[in-house]
């Protein structure tokens, strides 16, 4: 059952990553007020009207390889690292919880975790694509995360009974994800790490809770962002950096190897 648990999370995440890419795009248009007006899926160079087989997550793109089916030209890729990162983070949270003996409270963590992981992704592909944050999204993760930390320690403390350490564990946690980066931001004069940036290190931080998990997270995304980067920069010696897209994977990375990393 907890298998066929995963499974169906690792399903619904590649759709809610489909979704998340098209709300992307629809509120680029409108920023640069050239909105959609399609309610359905279109190519946005021949205007074709996409059916229902064309959007099915990972497969259509597989099937079309990355192509319009009408007039042959590319989709993209961020389309199909959406859909991907989404199951890959959908599938890391499902690995946080024991479907059998998870409490209401549980339950509730577990919802509150998903739906910071929808803002997450929104962030993700947004800055991916086009290197912005959005503001309305950022605020979402972080009043996400709030909760999640309150929802955390309130199992503590039913548990364990009250205490400052897990507390001054989800302090030192938002210290290092977003505290270096917010004096990062400030030092760089916003050259270095953006304002949006170090908010989204806020939010992870806090979801987090712990200084560990924290510490793990910070060197995954700087690793994976240098191992991406490193070819870009050498082939194309374009040295800009999203860096939201890496910490969003990280994030999921952390959860999904959490209790191998508490172990330790």
């Amino acid at each position: 059952m907890q298998i066929a648990f995963d499974v169906l999370m690792c399903l619904l995440g590649a759709c809610f990553g489909s979704f998340l890419c098209c709300m992307a795009w629809r509120l680029r248009h409108k920023e640069l007020k050239k909105p959609l007006k399609n309610k359905r899926s279109i190519c946005l160079h021949c205007k074709y009207q996409l059916k229902w087989y064309d959007n099915i997550p990972v497969i259509s793109w597989i099937i079309l390889g990355g192509k319009c089916r009408k007039c042959g030209k590319k989709i993209g890729v961020m389309e199909i690292l959406s859909e991907l990162g989404l199951a890959f983070g959908f599938l890391a949270i499902a690995t946080t919880i024991d479907i059998y003996t998870a409490t209401a409270l549980g339950w509730g963590i577990f919802a509150t975790t998903v739906i910071l992981m929808l803002a997450l992704g929104f962030l993700a592909i947004y800055d991916g694509k086009w290197g912005e944050l959005p503001n309305f999204a950022i605020i979402i993760a972080v009043v996400t995360a709030l909760i999640l930390a309150a929802l955390k320690l309130t199992q503590t403390y039913l548990a364990e009974g009250f205490s400052a350490e897990p507390i001054l564990n989800t302090l030192a946690s938002v210290t290092i994800l977003g505290g270096i980066y917010f004096l990062l931001h400030v030092l760089s004069k916003g050259k270095w790490v953006g304002d949006g940036d170090w908010l989204l290190g806020l939010a992870i931080g806090l979801a987090l809770a712990d200084p560990w998990l924290a510490m793990v997270t910070l060197f995954v995304a700087n690793l994976t962002a240098c191992l991406v980067m490193a070819p870009i920069v050498k082939k194309t010696k374009n040295k800009t950096l999203h860096f939201g897209p890496f910490m969003v994977l990280a994030f999921a990375i952390t959860l999904a190897l959490r209790c191998v990393i508490i172990i330790v």
